[in-house]
């Protein structure tokens, strides 16, 4: 009981955090592992827990999305869901001592990528090289890592349509949010046929990830960006610490 009271309490809290400012997967992932779920599963479980707020973000932002060319949108998301199901797939056949490798290097770069993710877009931005629009190989690779470990993603996304040459935060968002639901959607899926999902722990993150989710639109009102960002960093950080400690001392 206290492990479920344990994963409900971080998937409250990751739900609220993916609200006001995304980073919710370094709460959700550690605390499956503390709980002795493998790190592979654990990935997984993770990926399903934070789903439902994925489709709220999506539905919060459709009048934005409908501001897209139905092709546009038809390309990017069978990209998204192709590179996300490659990535899927290279979870699934990660060893999870391979995969515990991984975690602090992904976690690390993750923190980095939201810390730093304002200031790669304004760079992004002013710079004149600009990549392919809505180039397939960018796309297809953010995909691959949004499969494979689901960190940061919304942060990586973001960089990358900056360096497409996007410039309205607000249908940014809308497609950040669309194709994220659109990646996950694939990624569950798949984890769900291989087996790799623990539900019982699932369903009850799932659920307190979504109450989560509603209950930090008010503290996005009233909080300031700045601390938001602060505490999100320093989550990251420790967690990455925390799997680094364990990755040299195990």
């Amino acid at each position: 009981m206290s492990d479920f009271i344990l994963l409900f309490v971080a998937a409250f809290a990751a739900g609220a955090m993916n609200t006001i400012a995304g980073g919710g997967t370094f709460l959700t992932f550690p605390a499956l592992v503390f709980v002795g779920v493998p790190p592979v599963l654990a990935n997984a479980t993770s990926a399903v827990s934070v789903f439902p707020g994925y489709l709220g973000g999506a539905m919060g932002f459709r009048d934005e999305l409908r501001q897209f060319h139905r092709g546009r949108l038809l390309r990017l998301g069978l990209i998204t869901l192709a590179g996300g199901f490659v990535g899927s797939l290279l979870l699934l056949v990660s060893s999870n001592k391979a995969f515990s490798v991984a975690v602090p290097f992904l976690l690390l770069a993750a923190t980095l990528a939201f810390l730093f993710g304002d200031a790669v877009r304004a760079w992004a931005l002013r710079s004149r090289v600009v990549i392919a629009p809505e180039g397939m190989i960018g796309m297809f690779l953010v995909s691959i890592y949004g499969g494979y470990f689901n960190g940061g993603l919304g942060i990586v996304l973001l960089a990358l349509f900056a360096l497409w040459g996007m410039s309205d935060i607000h249908q940014m968002n809308g497609l950040k949010s669309g194709l994220s639901f659109a990646l996950s959607a694939i990624s569950v899926v798949t984890f769900a046929v291989a087996g790799a999902v623990e539900w019982p722990e699932a369903i009850v993150m799932m659920i307190a990830s979504t109450a989560g989710g509603y209950a930090g639109a008010p503290m996005a009102r009233a909080l300031p960006k700045h601390i938001v960002r602060s505490i999100v960093a320093v989550v990251g950080f420790a967690m990455s610490g925390v799997f680094f400690y364990r990755l040299f001392t195990t």
